[in-house]
């Protein structure tokens, strides 16, 4: 017995982006009773709303579970910080805002591997459901949605020029990322309204929350599924150090992110026997790919020091300028206050071997040694560069059965011999980009990695030095038919009834670009096969 138990038609693990989005869909229905669990808190901490406030929410663990990754060796022993939200929207309520879908031979690809349904004329229609675009309704875009998607509230005359020599190089300038084919320069497109960070827990969570259906908790710690046989019949977690439980009348759904989600499988004797066996767990039932196949994209961070140009650089070190940000976004909602941490993106091939593009840009009209330290005391730059479909595979796995305690995660980024070359490749595309015409008023100077290091070899291992995650960890429950897959095409646990995952964990390989989007699709769609089977 417990001291707090609970029932529910459908009980929702994780309040992020794929469970608010669960939470809204589910409890459509008059007739289910939904209950959703979250580890964190509310999204009542003003930063959360202030796009800016990224800087404050990230590794703050009033809203991110401060993870790190292991030491790494492909970035030459350094360990990385690896936010993960720890609130009501998850990492939509911390991330960078950026819309994006990836592209179409990412969907079709998932198809070719099995995963019936997945491709991407089957998943377009589950964009176009939640999406509110700031210019309406299109073959495209939806509108009406609960997603806000909105142009970006400010401009940078070094981004502008940083595009046109994009453009000079061979990239060229477009209009939209999100139609299939995201190769160009454009502006990013944000989940924002009015200035405002757009989370799923304000799109799909808040609007619903008072329905006699819906039971919201926070700060409800998930620690093991209970399985009877082969059924997954309800879940024990705590409520701020209490003891309790929920069992599920039909469903449960595990949407607790990348990281979290393999996590609980384990601790709940879901997963590979030998590491099972080897943390003291009773093996309920084996599963060897659970917490494997970890993908993410890792950020190259080039910075150019330039003249004769504005930058953040300046301004967020100047006393004048900061007042003048906090009063402008203030009284308009715009200026730096209102921007994503990129405004300018880009997506790129790093050689002709590759059909489609297979980088992509975050620019920057600042530079710092990484997030969350000061910017650096004069104007520059930052280009960063991800490899959008890395070849290196990681892990996540538990530490112990403690619940509390944070999971072994390896991503053993630049492992893979073609991943080295493309971080090389990309660096040097980088650097002819900002030695082209448009950008020579500005006198653009390479502060890192430094103009001196040359040779491919060098430029893989000071890829190591100034390479750090973008956040987008997937992979750790893939979809799939073989045996190392953890889920099948319809998000069900794999011999095991009763249980679906529903977070970016289940996605087969990495979509090629920003990945809270394509969770939200993935929620959608979950939504919609299990309300209509």
């Amino acid at each position: 017995m417990y001291p707090c138990e609970y029932q529910a038609d459908y009980i929702i693990v994780g309040g992020g982006s794929a469970g608010c989005v669960m939470a809204n869909r589910l409890s459509a229905d008059p007739n289910n009773q939904v209950l959703l669990l979250e580890a964190g808190g509310t999204d009542s901490y003003p930063w959360i709303h202030i796009p800016i406030g990224y800087i404050y929410t990230m590794n703050n663990p009033r809203t991110d579970w401060c993870f790190k990754t292991e030491p790494d060796k492909g970035l030459n022993g350094r360990a990385l910080n690896y936010p993960r939200g720890k609130v009501l929207g998850g990492c939509s309520s911390i991330n960078g805002m950026i819309y994006m879908r990836g592209q179409k031979q990412d969907y079709d690809h998932w198809a070719s591997l099995g995963n019936e349904g997945w491709s991407w004329d089957d998943v377009l229609p589950y964009f176009l459901k939640s999406e509110d675009h700031y210019q309406g309704a299109s073959p495209m875009h939806g509108a009406g949605g609960e997603w806000r998607v909105d142009q970006q509230r400010l401009s940078w005359v070094i981004l502008d020029k940083f595009r046109s020599a994009a453009a000079q190089t061979g990239i060229p300038s477009i209009e939209d990322f999100n139609t299939g084919d995201n190769e160009g320069f454009s502006y990013f497109q944000v989940n924002q309204k009015n200035g405002q960070r757009w989370s799923t827990a304000r799109g799909f969570l808040q609007p619903v929350k008072n329905r006699p259906n819906l039971t919201v908790i926070t700060h409800a710690h998930a620690d093991r599924l209970h399985l009877e046989g082969k059924k997954v019949k309800g879940i024990a977690f705590d409520i701020k150090g209490i003891p309790s439980y929920a069992k599920a009348r039909k469903e449960i759904i595990l949407a607790a992110g990348a990281v979290a989600s393999p996590a609980i499988l384990e601790r709940s004797g879901i997963g590979h026997p030998d590491y099972l066996r080897e943390k003291g767990i009773h093996v309920l039932h084996p599963l060897p790919g659970v917490g494997e196949n970890l993908q993410d994209h890792l950020q190259v961070r080039a910075v150019f020091k330039v003249s004769n140009a504005t930058t953040l650089n300046e301004q967020a070190n100047s006393l004048v300028g900061k007042v003048k940000m906090a009063w402008n976004y203030a009284i308009h909602r715009r200026g730096p206050l209102a921007m994503a941490p990129s405004q300018l993106g880009g997506f790129a091939k790093s050689s002709t071997h590759y059909e489609t593009a297979n980088l992509e840009y975050h620019i920057q009209p600042l530079s710092c040694d990484k997030l969350g330290d000061p910017l650096h005391p004069f104007p520059a730059i930052t280009a960063s560069v991800c490899n959008l479909r890395p070849k290196s595979r990681g892990s996540v796995h538990i530490r112990s059965i403690d619940p509390y305690d944070h999971p072994v995660i390896q991503p053993n980024y630049l492992s893979h011999p073609e991943d080295q070359q493309v971080a090389a490749d990309a660096l040097k595309l980088t650097r002819r980009i900002c030695q082209a015409d448009a950008l020579q008023p500005f006198k653009p100077e390479e502060f890192k990695p430094g103009i001196d290091i040359q040779s491919d070899e060098a430029l893989i291992k000071a890829a190591g030095d100034i390479a750090t995650t973008i956040f987008h960890p997937v992979g750790t429950c893939r979809m799939g038919q073989d045996d190392n897959a953890v889920v099948d095409h319809q998000l069900k646990v794999r011999g095991l009834s009763g249980i679906r995952i529903v977070d970016a964990s289940v996605m087969p390989t990495i979509t090629s670009g920003n990945t809270n989007s394509p969770t939200v699709m993935i929620a959608e769609k979950a939504s919609d096969m299990i309300l209509n089977p």
